[in-house]
């Protein structure tokens, strides 16, 4: 009995806090991506840098007059016009990105966090209002979409007096697929020339605000988009996002209640042990009795 509550008391003093767990949990889980992602991208990434050395001794040796520093120069000047949305187009270069209705798509991007990085401030006075616009532009963003969330968590609680408990959630998230995920890469394959799982895979990194940037609404210089386009797909950013945490929220309260539910069986089981533990104590001779009934045993018959 005494190596029974020893070891229980070591148990508990070995166990790892559930802070802990989580992190070792954490770093594996980005240890997995890390893996996947190095084993998936590092050989397409070695290949395109091969086939551009490649080019680039090609084109020096076809072109001779071509000097390495002056085309290095001219192509790092390309980038950097790319990258400020200027692209050449014949004898004109493209704008468009900078109009109102690009520096509105920018300020969704940029208070919303997710920030494709495509299109950023050149000036040092834009990048300062740029700092003070997100500073308090983030917050109110952060209310406004708990506030539209509460407004989807009201309406599906509507519908489950109607629909159920199990239904109405059902209904919201089969809704929510279809409203922000499955139904805007028809849309995006319609204006962008995407594939559906291009415009699918831009939904789901744009509401969750990973915001990679290699996929980007309005970048093509070929097409002539609507101006109703961007205005569009920012109040789809807006709404989806809301949906989206509310379904985070759904995911992380359910493996809390599972957790909560493994602390529980775990309490009841030591609770159980510790019955036992306590009904074997009551239960053991102790050495009064032994000494009484080997007394008795002893004593001589006819004797009180």
């Amino acid at each position: 009995m005494c190596r029974a509550q020893g070891d229980a008391v070591a148990g508990r003093r070995w166990r790892l806090p559930r802070t802990l767990l989580l992190l070792l949990a954490y770093v594996g889980y980005l240890l997995l991506g890390s893996t996947a992602f190095w084993a998936l991208e590092g050989p397409v990434e070695r290949q395109s840098a091969q086939r551009l050395l490649h080019d680039r001794w090609e084109l020096l040796a076809n072109y001779t007059c071509l000097q390495g520093p002056a085309l290095e120069h001219f192509i790092q000047g390309i980038i950097q016009a790319y990258k400020s949305g200027l692209t050449l187009q014949g004898n004109t270069t493209s704008l468009g990105r900078w109009d109102f209705v690009g520096s509105f798509f920018f300020s969704i991007s940029a208070i919303t966090t997710i920030g494709y990085g495509n299109l950023s401030p050149s000036t040092v006075t834009a990048q300062i209002f740029c700092i003070f616009f997100a500073l308090f532009g983030i917050p109110l963003n952060l209310i406004l979409l708990n506030r539209l969330g509460q407004l989807m968590l009201s309406g599906v609680q509507r519908c489950a007096t109607h629909l159920g408990e199990k239904l109405h959630w059902t209904c919201a998230l089969v809704t929510g697929l279809l409203l922000f995920l499955l139904l805007p890469p028809l849309l995006f394959s319609a204006i962008e020339g995407w594939t559906y799982e291009e415009g699918f895979y831009y939904s789901f990194v744009t509401l969750s605000t990973i915001g990679f940037g290699d996929y980007v609404i309005g970048m093509n210089p070929d097409r002539i988009y609507p101006g109703w386009y961007k205005n569009l797909v920012s109040m789809w950013i807006l709404f989806g996002m809301a949906w989206l945490a509310l379904v985070i929220n759904l995911c992380i309260n359910l493996l809390e209640n599972s957790s909560d539910l493994c602390q529980c069986g775990k309490k009841k089981n030591k609770e159980l042990e510790q019955e036992l533990m306590d009904s074997n104590k009551n239960c053991s001779p102790r050495p009064d009795d032994v000494e009484n009934c080997n007394s008795k045993e002893t004593k001589p018959e006819g004797t009180e």
